[in-house]
């Protein structure tokens, strides 16, 4: 543990392990706050926004830990105090609950499933670069948020794979409702087939009505990306998580004796071309994340601050009850910021 400076705030580089990469832990020093106790984010703000400054592009992760800062409120506080407005989570991918004013829940997934390592939405042309994670209730067992540094990804995965992704890019297809994945309604944000189609129109998605009222999406997109700001090449995409062969085989055997066809799973991804992504190459990317992911346990008031290029996250089985929030701002659209 390397400390780098100390006046109110303690500010630490960590690497908790077991994979490679480095966190930049950041806790008040005892005595900060007049009244004994905690301070909160807030009251820190100017230097914490430096400490933002200097580490978030270096070291992608930031954790803050032993302020005074529980729930939703003081939560979207600290992350508006930053500037840029909190975005909605459109064309989103997985349940969860919209809290107000840019906080949402984070993934609702039953606490026995697993979710990989991923950049949040990946599997767009738009994404957010910022993402804030703040701990409420944390799990009695396990519930951890796995991050990954996807530089080392990317320089870990063999380059005729890497070259080969990012010359023929990645098409994700999507058939929403039916029960097997979230409604189209709640995916857009709308029950306007009009403004539906608008959204698609707009960001480069392929949309088309199925005679049972449902939607069926397919969109091409990157598997690599240079970062906006650093320039540094990324593995930037969801590919092991969309792939079907993500789900347990009974699953698998069951949705395609119901979708008949790999394209009419409820999720599916394929090279841009469409033929399909080799399993040689799946079992690779995911040895490859699997061998860099760090983890730690949350404690309540924990915030962890990504950037969302520079770091993947994930989430762990858990027990117990378990309350983690979800901001982002700051969106990219085509590797651009917008």
């Amino acid at each position: 543990m390397e400390t780098l400076e100390k006046p109110s705030l303690s500010t630490e580089i960590r690497e908790f392990g077991p994979g490679p990469g480095r966190v930049v832990q950041v806790s008040p020093q005892p005595g900060v706050s007049p009244n004994g106790g905690p301070p909160t984010l807030l009251s820190q703000f100017d230097r914490i926004s430096g400490i933002v400054d200097r580490h978030l592009l270096r070291e992608g992760a930031i954790l803050f830990r032993g302020f005074d800062v529980l729930g939703e409120q003081p939560f979207q506080a600290f992350a508006a105090a930053f500037g840029d407005p909190l975005l909605e989570y459109r064309f989103g991918s997985t349940p969860r609950t919209d809290l107000g004013d840019g906080v949402y829940t984070s993934t609702e997934y039953p606490a026995h499933q697993v979710i990989p390592l991923h950049n949040e939405q990946s599997y767009t042309r738009a994404w957010p670069l910022r993402l804030w994670f703040h701990c409420v209730i944390p799990a009695e067992e396990g519930g951890e948020t796995p991050i990954a540094d996807s530089r080392i990804i990317y320089n870990r995965l063999d380059p005729a794979l890497r070259s080969r992704f990012a010359e023929k890019r990645l098409c994700y297809s999507r058939n929403y409702g039916g029960g097997l994945d979230v409604p189209w309604q709640k995916v857009f944000g709308t029950d306007d087939r009009a403004a539906v189609e608008a959204y698609c129109r707009d960001n480069g998605v392929q949309c088309e009505w199925k005679p049972d009222g449902d939607l069926r999406t397919r969109q091409v997109v990157q598997a690599v990306a240079d970062h906006p700001l650093t320039g540094e090449p990324l593995w930037f995409n969801q590919a092991h998580l969309f792939h079907v062969s993500n789900l347990d085989p009974v699953v698998q055997e069951a949705l395609m004796s119901i979708a008949g066809d790999p394209w009419n799973l409820p999720r599916n991804v394929f090279y841009g071309d469409g033929t399909p992504l080799e399993a040689s190459a799946l079992d690779e990317i995911r040895g490859v994340l699997d061998a860099c992911t760090i983890a730690f346990p949350w404690q309540a008031g924990d915030v962890l601050m990504l950037d969302n290029m520079l770091f993947a996250h994930a989430r762990s089985t858990f027990k117990g009850k378990r309350k983690v929030l979800v901001a982002m701002a700051r969106p990219v659209e085509e590797g651009r910021l917008a």
